[in-house]
């Protein structure tokens, strides 16, 4: 078992560009014996060896409040590097060989198709009849739901992101900016600080969903937030005027530079860093960033510090700020086969315990209901549950409904919007193209 500290939430939402490319089954020694159907006797897990949380709270399960369900089926665990994830579950699903419990598809569509299936339990139904439905959290329950499409829920969500604008207080408040409301808000302060030489944004060009990620947001508060499964149902493109004009907006902050000198160059940890060690005002970025703030060996500008705003209102569009943009992390699915009464207490334990679990040892905020938070909270995972707690809805990601292609297109190409190299309706047209290819 890894010990590797995990980073790998931050890429579910790309988990989709893995759609293609050749099956590696490598360092998967095993998989689709140990881990098949769920052996009698066993509760089996699979999942990425990157992701050390999930097991780790399931092991701390099966020592403490899940040790009946242990006793009846121990836990066994295996699992393989993300980098050909979804291929992999492709395989063991083609042979009946999906563990109990799995870290689910990263692409939504490969989701769809276990769904369909019938290879995947129902979720809605099966807690319904546990009596543990009302652990999941609404706003967790709706997220995935509209991630898969669905009106019932198919996974668990072991994390609860939140997205928006973290930014350094201090430097908003040398500068005399507010936290910005609205999108005409958030130009002005970009206007400001470039002119007092402070890099506005920071964003890991390089990897793409941090740029493609304001895209879609500013569609959803411009034209609603159906507006990208419209396109998804063929009901809308793309290429439409109202859908450039997001890709033009975002386009025109890297243009004007307010992404800095070479933002296609930047990766994940790099802007990490550029932005806890003072390198600009605003990130961009998912609460799961919460593990850096608080480590006080990677933040030099102090937690207290940080402050966050939501993305901004569109003036006059139809998005509410209110709708929070959010995804589950990396959520797990329990497959149909070989799905036993064991099989059942493991699931009842894991909803009602992992939240609780979780939170205590990792710090991680889920979309279970807590039965106890602890007391010493820092201040920043309490202003997300606060603001989850507050919020009216969720809205989901720019490439939520993108096929794989359509996905890698997208998020290859967002750098080039943050370096001004590429306007929005060349990104919109070589996205569109790609989905539909």
């Amino acid at each position: 078992m890894t010990t590797a500290t995990t980073r790998l939430r931050r890429l579910m939402p790309a988990f989709a560009v893995l759609g293609a490319g050749a099956l590696v089954l490598a360092g998967c020694t095993g998989s689709a014996d140990s881990t098949g159907g769920g052996s009698t006797g066993e509760f089996t897990y699979f999942g990425q060896t990157e992701n050390t949380t999930i097991i780790g709270t399931l092991e701390s399960l099966a020592d403490g409040v899940c040790s009946d369900a242990s006793g009846a089926a121990p836990l066994t665990a295996d699992s393989i590097p993300g980098a050909n994830w979804d291929q992999q579950l492709q395989l063991l699903a083609g042979q009946g060989a999906l563990s109990n419990m799995s870290m689910a598809a990263g692409t939504p569509s490969l989701m769809k198709e276990f769904i369909e299936n019938d290879q995947v339990v129902n979720l809605s139904e099966e807690l319904e009849k546990l009596g543990v439905a009302d652990k999941i959290l609404p706003a967790a329950d709706s997220t995935l739901k509209a991630l898969y499409d669905s009106e019932d829920l198919y996974a668990l969500p072991t994390e609860l992101n939140i997205e928006g604008f973290w930014y350094n207080k201090e430097i908003l408040e040398a500068n005399g900016v507010a936290a910005p409301e609205t999108w005409s808000d958030l130009v002005a302060a970009a206007e400001t600080l470039k002119a007092a030489g402070v890099q506005p944004f920071i964003a890991a060009g390089q990897d793409g969903w941090p740029v493609t990620r304001l895209v879609g947001n500013y569609i959803l508060r411009d034209l609603g937030p159906d507006a990208l499964q419209k396109v998804a149902d063929g009901d809308a493109s793309l290429t439409d005027p109202e859908y450039v004009a997001g890709a033009d907006a975002v386009a025109a902050l890297g243009s004007a530079g307010y992404f800095g000198a070479a933002p296609g160059s930047i990766d994940y940890t790099t802007a990490m860093n550029q932005f806890l060690t003072g390198g600009g005002a605003f990130f961009y970025m998912g609460s799961w960033a919460l593990g850096n703030f608080n480590n006080p060996e990677e933040n030099q500008i102090g937690v207290e510090n940080i402050g966050f705003a939501p993305f901004p209102a569109v003036e006059g569009g139809a998005g509410d700020i209110n709708e929070v943009p959010a995804n589950a992390g990396i959520p797990v699915m329990f497959t149909t086969q070989d799905y036993t009464d064991e099989t059942a207490e493991w699931l009842k334990c894991v909803v009602e315990g992992y939240g609780d679990t979780a939170l205590e040892e990792s710090g991680v905020i889920t979309g279970f209901a807590i039965d106890e938070a602890p007391s010493d909270l820092p201040e920043l995972t309490t202003l997300v549950q606060d603001t989850i707690a507050g919020a009216s809805g969720s809205v989901l990601w720019f490439e939520s409904a993108f096929s794989p292609e359509g996905t890698t297109v997208s998020q290859t190409n967002g750098g080039g919007l943050a370096s001004g190299t590429l306007s929005g309706e060349e990104f919109m047209q070589l996205v569109q193209a790609a989905n539909e290819g």
